[in-house]
């Protein structure tokens, strides 16, 4: 019998009318929380609005999976160990164009749909800029219809929570799925199986070919789970797969029919650990082999994923390489090199010259960072005790590499021990940036100096072996998060001047530069900044119980807590203002609210102590009534993307003050000038692309440049004669070790005061009474509105080339070959699936 009147499932799944969104949202809490609204917690009616949102992408998402299945297809994989995505119901409704829609529903059923969207949890999968980088790349995958796949790790509990207890960082557990995660699909049908440690066998099979046999000690499955990434306004729904670890047997009956009933779930335990955490401390010896295993655990699943679906539409593997672009996002994943080795030479029995040529054309490496201590390198005796096969690999790789080396640079030791990948100075290490620039066709920093410098200082040598290899590509940031959904009355001001067109297209703000000399849109500008900056004050006071003056100049940093980043020169900065205000009281200087945010690293004792400076000096200035609301210092604990949507939109004045020559690139600083903060930065990272884009008359420059540290390095530096010479300085550092700031305890910050005084690796005094004097114009410039008003404009305006549309457009140019794939749209009928479902 054949049903003449088939049940309209897309009704509920896919309608947009208000009465079917209220409908959708009543029967999700119904049948999928199985509450009834009376009884029903405000995370329950939170889940059940994410379930009909995600109902309404699903379209989408399993029409992008299908069009990434055929053979023509490039599909771009970003492999990375963070993806800081922050959260994804607001995104996703603006993304998918249905906010208000949406907005109105959850209204007319009586429900406040702020309140529903600050109950998500956020997931806690990076640890700052790297994973945040990740998570806008996604979004700018999706937005530009690029067909691509995320691929990480599923963090039980990922980066800790913060909190400030009597001024010192406390490391609490992020329990980010303790509520339930409703925007993921596991997919354990798709699950993997991961070797770790035992030894390897060599064979030769029955035509005399020579084989190798990896026998592990134990195996850990990966069960993925995928997370729909959106695009803005378009049908590209893009895979965040991310990985769980899993024993392949959870109970061993044996052990628990005799008694050990701890033994016979050993191995689930010892399996599921692997995923439990972000970024184990890796201080110990432990925290470094759960790392790496952490490593090769998603990135071994990664490829066999990747590997299956290829071979889903293709007899082999010969042209993987035409199909997929694989990013490795800094040095965490490059053991992918290695490893799709294995898989084609063991797993597939390629020769080892097709597999080679597979590889090096599949990957390509960003590099993030200049600090030498972040190149991660293993011992070989852990490395070689977890991977044994790798190991191998890795041995025979950087014979044949060397090999080519010698003939570029014969009788050249230095330079072949410079570019082996195996590190013989002293104890032997394994180089895994080595090894990614090795295994990879292109090599990118992440701003025009950073890639400079990577070519001059770290990798100098692959540079001048395959100067080819090496390009630049500076990092972006999506503008639908950080200014669309973080600064929702910003964006309808510009909105209503130039059209809604910049939110996809972000060169098109500079249309924005003729209103800069309109005295009513600077008004404008001004009341939107006004009523954000009111906002942040209210959740200060909130939050921490500072009252703060939303008039005053709003002066932030917010980024891990690094001495590189130098917030302790910021804190200088503050100690100084308040030695004047306090020496003479009519000083003519605008008031000032600092605000601090960033987390520091578990095992990092002088950022630790740095954010205790930071809380301490803050203790005495906010209670000082000589100061009143003149000088306030904020320390907001837990920061993250949430918090981030808050401040960014927020600040007059952004602190980018990292010593010149060691932060990559920086993308805080990109996020504050969208949104129409001033910039007080050295000439570091992406600044002097900002500055070059903004003008050098809208942005505040302090400090020694990159060859001005070396050449001042090359000299020895002497910290102490510049505490000396400059007696605000001695000032302030003798103030500190008195103790003033803290009880008069002169030993709690001395740890600070030697450093600065006998090292100061970051130059933080060098520096000092240059960004006093900067700090000081910045006073003087708050005081005319008007042209403060008309900076803010203009750097907002003139920030299109950082856009992480941007971005990927460029890695798809000119790294990955990859093209945008337009996704279209098959409606789902349940008449036209081809089942057959006898009726009865």
């Amino acid at each position: 019998m054949i049903n003449k009147n088939p049940i309209k499932v897309e009704d509920d799944r896919t309608g947009l009318e208000i009465q079917t969104l209220r409908r959708a949202i009543l029967d999700n809490l119904f049948y999928i929380q199985g509450k009834f609204p009376e009884i029903a917690t405000k995370n329950d009616f939170y889940l059940a609005l994410a379930y009909t949102v995600r109902d309404r992408l699903l379209q989408r998402w399993l029409n992008t999976i299908q069009t990434k299945l055929k053979k023509d297809v490039k599909k771009v994989c970003y492999l990375s160990a963070e993806f800081l995505v922050g959260p994804h119901l607001e995104n996703n409704l603006i993304n998918l164009g249905i906010a208000e829609t949406i907005k109105q529903a959850v209204t007319e059923s009586g429900l406040n749909i702020k309140e529903l969207i600050e109950t998500e949890e956020e997931p806690g999968l990076g640890n700052g800029g790297l994973g945040r980088l990740a998570a806008c790349y996604m979004d700018s995958l999706s937005s530009l219809e690029v067909p691509a796949i995320g691929y990480g790790i599923r963090y039980e509990f990922g980066i800790f929570d913060q909190e400030i207890r009597d001024g010192w960082q406390v490391e609490i557990t992020d329990k980010w799925l303790q509520y339930g995660n409703p925007w993921e699909i596991c997919r354990p049908e798709a699950s993997v199986t991961v070797n770790f440690g035992g030894h390897t066998e060599q064979y030769v099979d029955g035509y005399d070919n020579f084989h190798v046999r990896w026998v592990p000690e134990y195996v850990v499955k990966g069960i993925p789970y995928d997370t729909p990434i959106t695009g803005y306004k378009v049908n590209t729904v893009n895979t965040l797969r991310l990985w769980r670890s899993e024993a392949c047997e959870s109970f061993d009956f044996q052990r628990f029919n005799v008694g050990d009933y701890y033994g016979a779930v050993d191995d689930k335990v010892t399996s599921e650990n692997l995923t439990k955490v972000l970024y184990p401390n890796d201080e110990t010896t432990q925290g470094k082999e759960l790392r790496l295993r952490q490593q090769y655990f998603f990135v071994s699943s990664s490829l066999q994923d990747m590997t299956r679906i290829h071979l889903l539409n293709n007899p082999n593997l010969d042209n993987f390489h035409e199909q997929w672009a694989i990013q490795l996002n800094d040095t965490h994943p490059a053991v992918a090199v290695p490893e799709l080795m294995r898989l084609l030479v063991d797993v597939h029995e390629y020769e080892w010259g097709k597999a080679w040529n597979i590889v090096k054309n599949t990957f390509a490496y960003t590099n993030h960072t200049l600090l030498p201590e972040a190149l991660e390198k293993w011992p070989i005796e852990l490395f070689g005790s977890l991977l044994p096969r790798i190991l191998e690999i890795i041995y025979e790789i950087n014979r044949r590499f060397l090999d080519q080396v010698r003939i570029k640079f014969p009788n050249d030791d230095s330079k072949m021990a410079s570019l082996s990948i195996i590190d013989e100075s002293g104890e032997r290490y394994v180089r895994m940036a080595h090894l990614a620039c090795i295994g990879s066709h292109h090599i990118n920093g992440v701003a025009e100096l950073h890639s400079q410098l990577v070519k001059d200082t770290i990798l100098h040598d692959f540079y001048l072996l395959s100067p080819e290899k090496f390009t630049n590509v500076t990092n972006g940031v999506t503008p639908r998060r950080w200014i669309v959904q973080s600064n929702p009355r910003l964006s309808e001001l510009i909105t209503s001047k130039i059209g809604d067109g910049w939110i996809k297209n972000l060169p098109e703000l500079r249309k924005l530069e003729s209103y800069a000399e309109d005295k009513t849109f600077r008004q404008q500008w001004r009341e939107a900044k006004q009523a954000v900056k009111q906002d942040l004050a209210n959740y200060i006071q909130k939050t921490v119980g500072i009252t703060v003056n939303p008039e005053s100049l709003f002066d932030i940093q917010v980024k891990r807590i690094h001495e590189y980043k130098r917030q302790h020169l910021n804190v200088l900065h503050i100690i100084t203002l308040y030695k004047w205000i306090k020496s003479n009281p009519n000083l003519d200087i605008p008031p000032r609210t600092f605000i601090f945010g960033g987390k520091a690293a578990p095992g990092y004792f002088m950022a630790k102590r740095i954010i205790k400076l930071i809380t301490a000096v803050g203790n005495v200035v906010n209670n000082d009534g000589d100061i009143g609301d003149r000088l306030k210092v904020v320390f907001l604990p837990d920061y993250n993307v949430t918090l981030g949507q808050r401040v960014y939109p927020a600040a007059d004045l952004s602190e980018q003050i990292s010593l010149a020559g060691k932060e990559a690139s920086g993308t805080g600083n990109m996020k504050f000038a969208m949104n129409g903060a001033l910039t007080i930065g050295t000439l570091d990272g992406a600044n002097i692309e900002i500055r070059q884009e903004v003008g050098g008359e809208n942005f505040f420059l302090f400090g020694l440049t990159t060859p001005e540290v070396l050449n001042l390095k090359a000299q020895g530096y002497i910290p102490r004669r510049y505490y000396q010479s400059i007696p605000e300085l001695r000032g302030v550092i003798d103030l500190i070790s008195s103790g003033f700031f803290s009880h008069g305890d002169p030993e709690l910050f001395q740890p600070i005061v030697d450093n600065l005084l006998y090292d100061d690796p970051y130059l933080v005094l060098a520096d000092y009474k240059s960004y006093i004097e900067c700090q000081d114009n910045i006073s003087q410039a708050y005081k005319d509105q008007e042209n403060w008003s008309k900076m803010s404009i203009l750097n907002a305006a003139r920030m299109s080339k950082f856009s992480s549309d941007r971005s990927i457009q460029d890695y798809c140019n000119h790294i990955w070959n990859a093209k945008s794939v337009p996704i279209e749209l098959k409606d789902y009928v349940q008449g036209k699936t081809q089942l057959s479902v006898d009726q009865f």
